[in-house]
């Protein structure tokens, strides 16, 4: 069940291969049992709602997962390492939507 703080497929098909950029390179012993998606949206509900991490639903990821995930993240500046990649993208594209308006007078 999506929440307002869920990301949309495309936003998860834009953040996918930044994360994969940006995260920590660990040693993989087993592979996860589901898409950095999912831990972004348990993150974002978290985030949004301010709810304690053993309140999230139960049909989002086991609260445990989801903070084990978002305390490594923050720790290693992940999230605003994401951020600022994000940040960027956006001003690249406004800057590139004011050339073309330029362009187009």
């Amino acid at each position: 069940m999506p929440y307002s703080s869920s990301l949309t497929d495309a936003e998860c098909e834009l953040l996918d291969p930044l994360l994969a950029e940006i995260l920590p390179q660990k040693k993989r012993t087993r592979p996860m049992n589901w898409s950095l998606g999912e831990i972004l949206d348990g993150i974002f509900y978290q985030l949004k709602n301010g709810c304690n991490w053993e309140d999230l639903p139960k049909d989002l990821l086991s609260y445990s997962t989801v903070y084990w995930h978002y305390k490594q993240w923050h720790e290693a500046g992940t999230i605003e390492n994401l951020m600022g990649v994000l940040h960027g993208q956006v001003r690249q594209g406004v800057k590139k939507s004011q050339m073309d308006d330029v362009d187009h007078h």
